[in-house]
């Protein structure tokens, strides 16, 4: 798993992420494995760094998808459900993903805005950021097509 993610983190270009994928490997159809809420918080910590586009995009992407398999009581080693160890690092790097999102694309903003609102995150500024970028990929959606 560290290589994938490794790989995933120094790519550049499509070809350089040619045979890795985090699919299959932190949650399959939103069925989150054991790993996740350790590679949430690498991916996290990826996300708070320079990272190329594409990289931000599948990172981005992953999250999204354990967030929507987030609500899985599964335990842990720790005893925490999968989804509430992915959540705690989520919340952790809360601003990281706010910024992603309110500098980003439209799509970088609506992702980012799924992810706090399937994880649940609480407080007033959540909700307000959440709203911020719920407002921000409205502004930048033109006839239907994102700019």
């Amino acid at each position: 798993m560290p290589l994938l993610i490794e790989a995933i983190i120094t790519a550049e270009t499509p070809q350089d992420m040619v045979g890795y994928t985090l699919d299959g490997h932190v949650e399959e159809s939103t069925i989150l494995f054991e790993c996740a809420p350790p590679a949430v918080g690498v991916i996290m910590a990826a996300l708070a760094g320079d990272l190329s586009i594409l990289a931000r995009d599948v990172l981005l992407q992953t999250l999204w998808f354990v967030a929507a398999g987030s609500s899985d009581y599964g335990p842990s080693p720790r005893g925490e459900s999968l989804g509430e160890g992915c959540r705690h690092h989520v919340q952790d790097g809360f601003w990281s993903l706010v910024q992603i999102g309110l500098t980003g694309t439209a799509e970088d903003a609506e992702t980012v805005a799924d992810i706090c609102e399937s994880f649940g995150l609480g407080g007033d500024k959540a909700v307000f950021y959440t709203a911020e970028l719920r407002d921000r990929v409205h502004a930048k959606t033109k006839r239907g097509r994102r700019v």
